[in-house]
């Protein structure tokens, strides 16, 4: 895992928090293509996530604007994904949008 590298802000943060359902159903394969398919769409700056052994994740992708976020959601192959997340693959999520107006880092 690596930190996404990002512009200089200001950008948009898309932070999708969620609890697993039990069993995998094609949520791997599909979220391995989630991610591929995102690097495609124009305004896509990067992507970030971890879980723990419960089934909690954070997600978060990066955009140049909120057009492109709101493209990427309406995008045909997302919208089957989000589909079978609430069908399947999730007990439940949360879903946040920010804007990024400052951001620093520290490095070793």
């Amino acid at each position: 895992m690596t930190f996404a590298a990002l512009p200089k802000s200001p950008y948009y943060a898309v932070i999708f928090t969620a609890r697993r359902a039990e069993g995998d159903h094609g949520y791997a394969d599909a979220a391995a293509r989630m991610e591929e398919l995102a690097r495609t769409m124009p305004g896509y700056l990067g992507f970030e996530s971890a879980r723990d052994e419960d089934g909690f994740s954070i997600a978060i992708s990066y955009w140049e604007t909120e057009e492109a976020i709101t493209n990427w959601k309406q995008s045909a192959e997302h919208l089957e994904a989000q589909h079978n997340g609430r069908a399947k693959w999730y007990k439940d999520y949360k879903v946040r949008v920010s804007k990024v107006e400052r951001a620093y880092e520290m490095k070793k």
